[in-house]
Protein backbone atom coordinates (compact mmCIF):
# COMPACT_ATOMS: atom_id res chain seq x y z
CA UNK A 1 0.00 0.00 0.00
CA UNK A 2 1.13 3.53 -1.33
CA UNK A 3 0.57 6.94 -1.65
CA UNK A 4 1.57 8.95 -4.47
CA UNK A 5 5.37 6.45 -4.64
CA UNK A 6 7.04 7.50 -1.60
CA UNK A 7 8.54 10.60 -2.47
CA UNK A 8 8.85 13.18 0.79
CA UNK A 9 12.14 14.98 0.88
CA UNK A 10 11.14 17.81 -2.05
CA UNK A 11 7.58 18.44 -0.91
CA UNK A 12 5.09 19.56 1.50
CA UNK A 13 4.65 15.15 2.67
CA UNK A 14 5.94 14.03 6.09
CA UNK A 15 6.18 10.78 7.25
CA UNK A 16 2.87 9.71 9.14
CA UNK A 17 2.85 9.38 12.98
CA UNK A 18 1.61 5.44 14.15
CA UNK A 19 -1.93 5.45 15.67
CA UNK A 20 -2.34 4.75 18.74
CA UNK A 21 -2.39 1.05 19.63
CA UNK A 22 -5.42 1.72 21.97
CA UNK A 23 -7.42 3.25 19.45
CA UNK A 24 -6.62 0.44 17.01
CA UNK A 25 -8.25 -1.93 20.15
CA UNK A 26 -10.66 0.11 20.60
CA UNK A 27 -12.09 -0.12 17.29
CA UNK A 28 -11.32 -3.46 16.39
CA UNK A 29 -12.68 -4.84 20.15
CA UNK A 30 -10.17 -7.29 20.38
CA UNK A 31 -6.12 -6.67 21.76
CA UNK A 32 -3.51 -6.04 19.53
CA UNK A 33 -0.34 -8.86 19.47
CA UNK A 34 1.54 -6.28 17.12
CA UNK A 35 1.61 -3.48 14.91
CA UNK A 36 4.14 -2.64 11.96
CA UNK A 37 4.43 -0.17 9.33
CA UNK A 38 3.77 -1.36 5.97
CA UNK A 39 5.72 0.26 3.28
CA UNK A 40 4.03 3.53 1.95
CA UNK A 41 1.43 5.37 3.52
CA UNK A 42 3.48 9.10 2.34
CA UNK A 43 0.41 10.80 3.50
CA UNK A 44 -1.80 8.29 5.51
CA UNK A 45 0.25 5.75 7.73
CA UNK A 46 -0.58 2.17 6.75
CA UNK A 47 -0.10 -0.65 9.66
CA UNK A 48 -0.07 -4.71 9.71
CA UNK A 49 -2.05 -5.22 12.98
CA UNK A 50 -2.12 -8.38 14.26
CA UNK A 51 -4.38 -9.23 16.97
CA UNK A 52 -3.95 -11.18 19.79
CA UNK A 53 -6.61 -13.38 18.41
CA UNK A 54 -7.72 -13.84 14.84
CA UNK A 55 -6.93 -12.60 11.56
CA UNK A 56 -4.33 -10.11 10.84
CA UNK A 57 -6.56 -6.54 9.63
CA UNK A 58 -4.60 -3.62 8.34
CA UNK A 59 -5.00 -0.07 9.72
CA UNK A 60 -4.75 2.77 8.19
CA UNK A 61 -4.72 6.32 9.64
CA UNK A 62 -5.66 9.88 8.58
CA UNK A 63 -8.96 11.85 8.62
CA UNK A 64 -10.53 10.87 5.40
CA UNK A 65 -11.14 7.55 6.75
CA UNK A 66 -14.56 7.93 6.88
CA UNK A 67 -14.94 9.19 2.95
CA UNK A 68 -12.43 6.65 1.98
CA UNK A 69 -14.72 3.53 3.70
CA UNK A 70 -17.31 4.38 1.85
CA UNK A 71 -15.59 4.54 -1.33
CA UNK A 72 -14.70 1.04 -0.84
CA UNK A 73 -17.94 -0.21 -0.50
CA UNK A 74 -18.70 1.50 -3.29
CA UNK A 75 -16.35 0.03 -5.27
CA UNK A 76 -17.72 -3.10 -3.59
CA UNK A 77 -21.69 -2.39 -4.50
CA UNK A 78 -20.30 -2.16 -7.83
CA UNK A 79 -18.61 -5.58 -8.36
CA UNK A 80 -15.20 -4.84 -7.99
CA UNK A 81 -12.44 -6.33 -5.72
CA UNK A 82 -12.06 -4.13 -2.39
CA UNK A 83 -10.59 -4.84 1.08
CA UNK A 84 -13.61 -4.97 3.39
CA UNK A 85 -14.24 -2.20 5.77
CA UNK A 86 -14.18 -4.03 9.11
CA UNK A 87 -14.56 -0.89 11.15
CA UNK A 88 -14.01 2.79 10.98
CA UNK A 89 -13.41 5.67 12.85
CA UNK A 90 -13.16 9.89 12.01
CA UNK A 91 -9.36 9.17 12.28
CA UNK A 92 -8.80 5.49 11.36
CA UNK A 93 -9.73 3.11 9.13
CA UNK A 94 -9.69 -0.75 9.83
CA UNK A 95 -9.94 -3.03 6.37
CA UNK A 96 -9.14 -6.90 5.93
CA UNK A 97 -5.86 -7.78 4.95
CA UNK A 98 -5.65 -9.11 1.50
CA UNK A 99 -2.67 -11.25 0.37
CA UNK A 100 -0.51 -9.50 -2.51
CA UNK A 101 2.62 -10.67 -4.50
CA UNK A 102 3.36 -7.19 -5.35
CA UNK A 103 3.66 -7.97 -9.23
CA UNK A 104 0.84 -6.36 -11.72
CA UNK A 105 2.50 -8.20 -14.60
CA UNK A 106 1.62 -10.98 -16.98
CA UNK A 107 -2.14 -12.32 -16.74
CA UNK A 108 -2.57 -10.55 -13.90
CA UNK A 109 -3.03 -7.42 -16.29
CA UNK A 110 -6.48 -9.06 -18.16
CA UNK A 111 -7.17 -9.69 -14.87
CA UNK A 112 -7.23 -5.92 -13.97
CA UNK A 113 -9.14 -4.95 -17.17
CA UNK A 114 -11.46 -7.61 -16.03
CA UNK A 115 -12.12 -6.25 -12.17
CA UNK A 116 -12.28 -3.13 -13.44
CA UNK A 117 -15.51 -3.03 -16.19
CA UNK A 118 -17.96 -3.62 -13.59
CA UNK A 119 -16.62 -0.56 -11.81
CA UNK A 120 -16.87 1.45 -14.83
CA UNK A 121 -20.56 -0.18 -16.09
CA UNK A 122 -21.64 1.78 -12.46
CA UNK A 123 -22.32 5.17 -13.57
CA UNK A 124 -23.98 8.16 -11.81
CA UNK A 125 -26.36 10.86 -13.02
CA UNK A 126 -23.44 13.83 -13.12
CA UNK A 127 -19.40 14.18 -13.13
CA UNK A 128 -17.92 14.48 -9.68
CA UNK A 129 -19.15 13.17 -6.50
CA UNK A 130 -21.30 14.47 -3.44
CA UNK A 131 -18.14 15.53 -1.26
CA UNK A 132 -14.75 16.86 -1.41
CA UNK A 133 -11.46 14.73 -0.69
CA UNK A 134 -8.12 15.43 -0.37
CA UNK A 135 -4.45 14.07 -0.58
CA UNK A 136 -3.11 15.51 2.52
CA UNK A 137 -3.22 19.42 1.65
CA UNK A 138 -4.33 19.22 -1.44
CA UNK A 139 -7.78 19.73 -1.92
CA UNK A 140 -9.57 17.13 -4.70
CA UNK A 141 -13.00 19.22 -5.75
CA UNK A 142 -15.46 17.46 -6.52
CA UNK A 143 -18.51 19.18 -7.04
CA UNK A 144 -20.73 17.75 -9.20
CA UNK A 145 -21.08 19.43 -12.76
CA UNK A 146 -23.19 18.23 -15.98
CA UNK A 147 -20.37 19.13 -18.14
CA UNK A 148 -17.16 17.01 -18.39
CA UNK A 149 -14.98 19.18 -20.13
CA UNK A 150 -15.59 22.30 -17.48
CA UNK A 151 -15.63 19.34 -14.62
CA UNK A 152 -11.95 18.63 -15.71
CA UNK A 153 -10.81 22.23 -16.63
CA UNK A 154 -12.10 23.87 -13.21
CA UNK A 155 -12.12 20.64 -10.89
CA UNK A 156 -9.10 19.22 -11.97
CA UNK A 157 -6.77 21.81 -13.70
CA UNK A 158 -7.50 25.16 -12.89
CA UNK A 159 -7.81 24.44 -9.18
CA UNK A 160 -4.09 24.14 -9.33
CA UNK A 161 -3.33 27.13 -10.54
CA UNK A 162 -2.87 29.75 -7.41
CA UNK A 163 -0.36 27.12 -6.33
CA UNK A 164 1.83 26.49 -9.26
CA UNK A 165 4.34 28.79 -10.90
CA UNK A 166 2.79 31.89 -13.29
CA UNK A 167 4.32 30.46 -16.60
CA UNK A 168 3.14 26.71 -15.65
CA UNK A 169 -0.53 28.15 -14.69
CA UNK A 170 -0.52 30.23 -18.06
CA UNK A 171 -0.36 27.09 -20.05
CA UNK A 172 -2.47 25.33 -17.81
CA UNK A 173 -4.88 27.94 -18.34
CA UNK A 174 -4.36 27.89 -22.21
CA UNK A 175 -5.20 24.10 -22.27
CA UNK A 176 -8.49 24.81 -19.89
CA UNK A 177 -9.88 26.96 -22.14
CA UNK A 178 -10.10 24.89 -24.96
CA UNK A 179 -11.03 21.55 -23.38
CA UNK A 180 -14.34 21.45 -25.36
CA UNK A 181 -12.21 20.62 -28.35
CA UNK A 182 -9.97 17.56 -27.06
CA UNK A 183 -12.76 15.78 -24.59
CA UNK A 184 -15.93 13.94 -25.10
CA UNK A 185 -18.78 16.54 -23.28
CA UNK A 186 -20.84 13.47 -22.27
CA UNK A 187 -19.18 10.58 -21.83
CA UNK A 188 -20.95 8.04 -19.64
CA UNK A 189 -19.97 8.90 -15.97
CA UNK A 190 -18.41 5.88 -14.99
CA UNK A 191 -17.38 5.30 -11.06
CA UNK A 192 -13.38 6.03 -11.26
CA UNK A 193 -10.81 4.52 -8.72
CA UNK A 194 -9.09 8.01 -8.74
CA UNK A 195 -5.78 6.73 -7.77
CA UNK A 196 -5.23 3.67 -9.86
CA UNK A 197 -1.76 2.94 -9.88
CA UNK A 198 0.15 -0.37 -9.88
CA UNK A 199 1.21 0.43 -6.01
CA UNK A 200 -2.59 0.01 -5.34
CA UNK A 201 -3.52 -2.76 -7.26
CA UNK A 202 -3.48 -6.04 -4.96
CA UNK A 203 -1.97 -9.02 -6.53
CA UNK A 204 -2.44 -12.52 -5.79
CA UNK A 205 -1.07 -14.58 -8.26
CA UNK A 206 -2.44 -14.48 -11.22
CA UNK A 207 -5.79 -12.44 -9.88
CA UNK A 208 -6.83 -9.00 -8.45
CA UNK A 209 -7.05 -9.36 -4.71
CA UNK A 210 -8.11 -6.14 -4.22
CA UNK A 211 -8.17 -1.98 -5.15
CA UNK A 212 -7.01 -0.12 -2.39
CA UNK A 213 -6.81 3.86 -1.62
CA UNK A 214 -9.47 5.02 -3.91
CA UNK A 215 -10.29 8.72 -4.46
CA UNK A 216 -13.45 7.88 -6.38
CA UNK A 217 -15.78 9.95 -8.15
CA UNK A 218 -17.80 9.42 -11.55
CA UNK A 219 -16.07 10.65 -15.01
CA UNK A 220 -14.39 9.47 -17.96
CA UNK A 221 -13.29 5.99 -17.44
CA UNK A 222 -9.77 6.65 -19.76
CA UNK A 223 -9.03 8.84 -16.79
CA UNK A 224 -7.85 5.41 -14.88
CA UNK A 225 -6.28 4.05 -17.66
CA UNK A 226 -4.38 7.42 -17.92
CA UNK A 227 -3.27 6.98 -14.15
CA UNK A 228 -2.18 3.76 -15.07
CA UNK A 229 0.48 5.00 -17.48
CA UNK A 230 2.24 7.14 -15.28
CA UNK A 231 4.24 4.90 -13.07
CA UNK A 232 3.53 1.13 -14.73
CA UNK A 233 3.46 0.41 -18.33
CA UNK A 234 0.32 -1.59 -19.20
CA UNK A 235 0.81 -3.92 -22.22
CA UNK A 236 -1.44 -3.26 -25.59
CA UNK A 237 -3.30 -6.31 -24.18
CA UNK A 238 -4.66 -4.80 -21.23
CA UNK A 239 -5.60 -1.64 -23.34
CA UNK A 240 -7.39 -4.02 -25.72
CA UNK A 241 -9.32 -5.43 -23.26
CA UNK A 242 -10.31 -2.22 -22.15
CA UNK A 243 -11.83 -1.49 -25.12
CA UNK A 244 -11.48 2.66 -25.32
CA UNK A 245 -12.77 5.27 -27.32
CA UNK A 246 -11.38 6.12 -30.95
CA UNK A 247 -8.83 8.99 -29.70
CA UNK A 248 -8.87 7.67 -26.43
CA UNK A 249 -4.18 8.10 -26.91
CA UNK A 250 -4.93 11.48 -27.69
CA UNK A 251 -6.69 12.73 -24.41
CA UNK A 252 -4.16 10.52 -22.25
CA UNK A 253 -1.76 13.46 -20.95
CA UNK A 254 -4.77 15.38 -20.66
CA UNK A 255 -5.92 13.22 -17.71
CA UNK A 256 -2.30 12.81 -16.67
CA UNK A 257 -2.06 15.76 -16.01
CA UNK A 258 -3.53 16.21 -12.78
CA UNK A 259 -2.40 13.48 -11.15
CA UNK A 260 1.34 15.15 -12.02
CA UNK A 261 -0.03 18.37 -10.81
CA UNK A 262 -0.88 16.96 -7.19
CA UNK A 263 2.31 15.42 -7.31
CA UNK A 264 4.31 18.84 -8.33
CA UNK A 265 2.34 20.37 -5.31
CA UNK A 266 3.06 17.22 -2.66
CA UNK A 267 6.55 16.52 -3.78
CA UNK A 268 8.31 19.51 -5.46
CA UNK A 269 9.47 20.81 -8.48
CA UNK A 270 11.12 17.37 -9.53
CA UNK A 271 7.79 17.16 -11.33
CA UNK A 272 7.48 20.31 -13.22
CA UNK A 273 9.04 18.83 -16.27
CA UNK A 274 6.58 16.05 -16.68
CA UNK A 275 4.00 18.59 -16.26
CA UNK A 276 5.94 20.41 -18.96
CA UNK A 277 6.44 17.37 -20.86
CA UNK A 278 2.60 16.55 -21.26
CA UNK A 279 1.61 20.04 -21.99
CA UNK A 280 4.16 19.55 -24.87
CA UNK A 281 2.44 16.58 -26.42
CA UNK A 282 -0.63 18.61 -26.28
CA UNK A 283 1.18 21.69 -27.88
CA UNK A 284 0.12 23.91 -25.19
Amino acid sequence: MSRWSGRWAAGWVTAPRAPDRAAIEHLLGRAVAALEPLAGGDISGIWLVTPVDGERVVAKAGDTARAEAEMLAALTAAGGPAPAVLAVSDTLLLIEHVPNDGRLAGPAWEALAAALAPIHAATGAAYGWHRDHRFGPVAIENGEAADWPAFWADRRLRCHLPHIPPALAGRIERLAEGLGDRLPARPPASLLHGDLWGGNVLVDGKRIGGLIDPACYHGDREVDVAMLTLFDRPPPRFLDAMALDPGWRDRLPVYRLWPLLVHLRLFGAGYAGAVDAELDRLRV
